[in-house]
């Protein structure tokens, strides 16, 4: 059996893990991203982290026959490339990803590739978690942003300028207040991130009056749980935005199944609830059996998904237009 490393490099750590040719998580690591040190100290720790992964393989017999990345930011997949990226992680723009890595691990240029990290999360449910079996799927994570997936026949679709996934930004009915759209961290305004993330709930339950301690998303939770009115209603609002964006997009896309993941999905009934329940209310009469079920991988998704690019795809990851 051959094995490959998958890699989750986020904005605040990276974990990565040998990865079976069946999609089971042997073993992995954590390290800390050094999200203020700049690209190549980046690629150097990241390459010490996949070493020691690849050390231990060896040693147990394992044959690691490749490095598949999901990585934050905007990443050109044919040429492993980030395209661009926030400043949660300064100096990522313009890094030669799959490049840079190929070199510290003195592999093949082609044992290395990579996309953005929803499509590793998205690519590793198709495989082995919820969606597996099914010939296409859309992903949706609510968390500290916005972000989806939309997997045909196995292949993510990245977009012409890989953008493709960036599902928070485009206009929602709930993301106003008092008639004037709600401004976005992607500089637009009225978008869905900007009222169904994580810093949206809590920001959308101060607008509303709310004065108790709500540093987070997880604090209005914890208050909507005891009966605080006002947070109550704000998880509504955000868990409605949500699902009537994720339902804009089935009507869209017509995938074969939904499936929705990020901190806010783990919330369990409290969000769920009102967000299938505006989804449903959001889909064509043809979609109304559409299953919508939530993730089953946790954190190792984006690690199965990023090995898959080497387990699973075929020689070159490409554009899916053209």
């Amino acid at each position: 059996m051959t094995y490959a490393i998958g890699v989750d490099l986020g904005g605040t750590k990276t974990a990565a893990g040998v990865v079976s040719a069946a999609g089971e998580v042997l073993y992995s690591e954590t390290i800390p991203t050094l999200n203020r040190g700049g690209g190549g100290a980046i690629l150097d720790a990241t390459a010490a982290l996949v070493s020691s992964l690849v050390g231990r393989a060896r040693a147990e017999g394992l044959a690691v026959v490749g490095v598949g990345v999901g990585s934050a930011g905007v990443i050109d997949a044919g040429r492993g490339v980030v395209v661009s990226a926030t400043d949660a992680i300064l100096g990522w723009s313009g890094t030669e990803l799959t490049a840079g890595l190929a070199h510290r691990l003195e592999l093949a240029p082609e044992a290395v590739r990579a996309v953005n990290d929803v499509h590793a999360h998205a690519l590793g449910e198709a495989w082995t978690g919820a969606a597996a079996g099914t010939a296409s799927s859309l992903l949706v994570a609510f968390g500290t942003g916005v972000g989806g997936s939309f997997v045909l026949a196995g292949q993510p679709v990245l977009g012409h300028r890989y953008v493709g996934g960036h599902v928070g930004h485009f206009a929602s009915p709930y993301a106003q207040h008092g008639g004037v759209p709600l401004p976005c961290v992607c500089g637009g305004a009225g978008h869905v991130e900007a009222i169904a993330s994580g810093p949206a709930l809590r920001e959308t339950y101060l607008r509303l009056g709310g004065n108790a301690p709500a540093p987070d998303a997880r604090s209005v939770f914890a208050l909507a749980g005891a009966g605080d009115a006002l947070a109550i209603q704000a998880v509504g609002l955000g868990a409605a935005a949500a699902g009537q964006a994720v339902g804009g997009l089935a009507n869209i896309l017509d995938p074969e199944v939904v499936v929705v993941t990020g901190g806010l999905s783990d919330a369990g009934a409290p969000w769920w609830r009102p967000m299938e329940r505006a989804l449903r209310a959001e889909l064509l009469p043809a979609l109304a059996a559409l299953p919508v079920m939530p993730a089953k991988l946790g954190n190792a998704a984006a690690i199965v998904g990023a090995a898959s690019l080497i387990l699973t795809t075929g020689p070159t990851l490409q554009r899916n237009l053209p």
